[in-house]
């Protein structure tokens, strides 16, 4: 009697352990937490519309809309033409404020798609999140959330939901201010890009400075120019060459949006030293 208690203690023991296991990995990886509004949020948030028209939105409103623009010249440059349409190719887009060019790179036997991106203020520059919702496992494709916040061009960010720290602040609101020591990104009011480390400043204080956009997922790449990464240096588990995300400076409102192919019999990926070395090529000071 007390050896068939012990198997069954045994037995049910082991099946509390695997219904935990099974429902911890469901709860990091599956089912969606929503965390709830932002801890600070900004007093205006101004973006604009697919018709190019300003307007104030709701500040607690992470969405946004990825709007047209006032202000480029025939070379995608600042200037003061007026476009009644947007110019749309298969590989381009122009309006009057924002240019965009996508051109096709082959790297490291890596297709690398390259967006050149300028527009005449900063506030084109917007974040979104899947289904408009702050939390955890809220998933939702790229192409989705592009459509969705009528974006012109849009690329994946980071993947704050994995992890329970590291600064979340998205168009100028604050959602998360723990720190993870992670070296992040940085997107200010003026346009410009700053790489730091978390353990250096507070979320309040990145705020204070005028930070709108902060992403938490490094390494840096370039600072004023010059590689920041090491030939060795990897993230967490990565493999050495692998498909890859990446945001540069290359000047005042001038931006590139680097996507690479990779881990595919065509496209071998690329070490995080080569793409370093792709965004140098192109002029970048920062990445």
């Amino acid at each position: 009697m007390k050896s068939l208690f012990s198997k069954h203690h045994g037995l049910i023991a082991a099946i509390l352990l695997t219904l935990f296991t099974g429902y911890t990995l469901l709860d990091v990886f599956v089912i969606p937490h929503e965390y709830g509004d932002a801890i600070v949020t900004p007093t205006t948030a101004v973006t604009t519309d697919a018709n190019s028209n300003r307007s104030d939105t709701d500040p607690s409103d992470p969405s946004g809309n990825f709007g047209n623009s006032n202000n480029s010249d025939d070379s995608g440059n600042s200037g003061n033409s007026d476009l009644s349409e947007p110019v749309i190719t298969d590989t381009s887009y122009r309006d009057n404020n924002i240019s965009i060019t996508i051109t096709e790179y082959r790297v490291c036997d890596t297709n690398v798609y390259v967006a050149d991106v300028t527009v005449s203020s900063p506030e084109y520059l917007y974040a979104a999140f899947a289904k408009d919702k702050y939390g955890r496992n809220i998933k939702e494709s790229t192409s989705t959330t592009a459509e969705r916040t009528n974006a012109i061009l849009a690329i994946n960010g980071d993947f704050y939901g994995a992890r329970n720290n590291g600064y979340v602040i998205r168009n100028g609101a604050l959602y998360r201010k723990s720190s993870s020591n992670n070296e992040d990104l940085a997107i200010y009011k003026d346009g410009h890009m700053e790489i730091f480390y978390e353990s250096k400043i507070s979320a309040q204080e990145l705020l204070d400075d005028g930070a709108v956009q902060v992403w938490s997922f490094g390494p840096g790449l370039l600072e004023n120019g010059e590689i920041t990464v090491s030939a060795r240096e990897e993230v967490g588990r990565a493999m050495a060459s692998n498909p890859r995300t990446a945001i540069a400076q290359v000047g005042e409102n001038h931006y590139l949006f680097v996507v690479s192919d990779g881990r595919t019999s065509e496209n071998d990926g690329l070490t995080l030293y080569e793409l370093a070395e792709f965004l140098q090529s192109l002029g970048a000071e920062t990445a």
